[in-house]
């Protein structure tokens, strides 16, 4: 039997967080190119070791929040932690929130993907559309310094919508770096060896309150979105964008809470839904028949089609609320980047208007059956 000594094994390969140090920059196109060949994006796959291939991509997604992070400063978002109650030291998940928040008259809630970082879509945008339209960072912009589409300016005050971006994503705790991550991260943070196998998770990496995607849901709402009248204007319209599982956390807290919530709650707009009106939403008792109204008539859903965005398509019978077309076709998390400018007009809408609801009209195939599939009314898909 073969015995290899601790000094014998590889080491763990290591690459520096520095865009310059790997081969890369940011061009004139806010993409991130080789500097070798300014046409080429990101190589992934640089050694037949995938171990090798992990850590470079984990070296240019910390290079990537980086930048992101600074951007969203920029913008004035501000960090905090959760638990509120934790020191800088104390295992924490951070959170981003504009300094508006207080005293803007709508809060913008967004709950993204628990595989992705703070402030990211999809790394693969980041890579082929730009940082800022791969990120939050366009979407921000949007938010918190334009006036909404389609409204009076002079009825419209600039700064009086608030954002708030959850972090359903990094809620492992690693002690050793003293910072929450992603689970990618946890597995490509730095071994002993090339082959030794990833650090075993224990209660330390734990964060309190936020041990997963529904307790930091269940955080947000209850330490930042009900503390009216100190974080949250006491008469704060909330709308919810929802991305995948970040939205079924979302959907899943309402559907228990919903009496707490139904007076502030203005919309609700998700992204490849995964709840079902069969499970997550049924109706089991009187309370929750209230919340699948809502569900119908201020909610809409951002789905994976072919068909032009905003066109719509077949999903109210199992999602309870109208689906659309994102314009993207092919990578789920690439739904946000390409269909978040047509979701936000409809949200300004339905802030503006408290009556505008999603009209319940059935859907016919070409054989003339009938659907429970339903339109808006919004003019939409005119």
């Amino acid at each position: 039997m073969f015995v290899f000594r601790r000094e014998d094994l590889p080491v763990d390969p290591e690459f520096p967080a520095d865009l310059q140090k790997l081969g890369y920059f940011i061009n004139d196109k806010d993409q991130i190119r080789k500097i070798s060949d300014p046409a080429q994006e990101f190589q992934y796959k640089i050694n037949r070791n995938a171990r090798y291939n992990e850590l470079q991509r984990e070296a240019m997604n910390e290079c990537i929040r980086k930048v992101v992070a600074v951007r969203l400063q920029e913008l004035k978002l501000v960090t905090l932690r959760l638990p509120l109650a934790s020191k800088p030291g104390d295992p924490h998940v951070p959170i981003m929130v504009s300094s508006n928040l207080s005293t803007a008259s709508r809060v913008i809630v967004v709950f993204g993907e628990p595989s992705q970082d703070l402030g990211i879509w999809a790394y693969r945008s980041v890579g082929r559309d730009g940082v800022d339209a791969g990120s939050v960072v366009s979407f921000a912009k949007a938010v918190l310094s334009e006036p909404p589409t389609g409204t009076n300016a002079s009825d419209t005050k600039r700064g009086d919508t608030a954002l708030v971006l959850a972090n359903t994503g990094q809620l492992i705790w690693h002690c050793g770096a003293g910072r929450p991550m992603t689970l990618p991260s946890w597995m490509a943070h730095p071994r002993a060896s090339a082959v030794d196998p990833p650090l075993m998770m224990t209660h330390r990496n734990q964060i309190p309150g936020n041990a997963d995607r529904e307790e930091h849901t269940a955080c947000v709402f209850n330490e930042i979105l009900a503390d009216r009248g100190r974080l949250v204007r006491g008469d704060a319209r909330i709308q919810i964008i929802g991305v995948a599982d970040g939205g079924l956390g979302a959907l899943r807290y309402l559907a228990n809470h919903w009496e707490d919530w139904r007076t502030s709650l203005c919309a609700i707009a998700l992204t490849n839904p995964l709840h079902s009106v069969d499970s997550e939403v049924a109706v089991r008792d009187g309370r929750s028949a209230p919340f699948l109204d809502f569900l119908s008539s201020r909610c809409r859903a951002y789905v994976i089609s072919d068909e032009p965005q905003g066109f719509l398509v077949p999903g109210a019978r199992q999602y309870g609320c109208n689906c659309y077309s994102s314009g993207e076709n092919q990578h789920i998390e690439c739904i946000m980047p390409r269909a978040w400018a047509h979701m936000l007009e409809w949200l300004h809408l339905a802030s503006a208007n408290p009556t505008l609801y999603e009209a319940q009209l059935k859907m016919s195939d070409m054989t003339g059956s009938d659907s429970s599939d339903t339109l808006d009314s919004d003019g939409s898909q005119e």
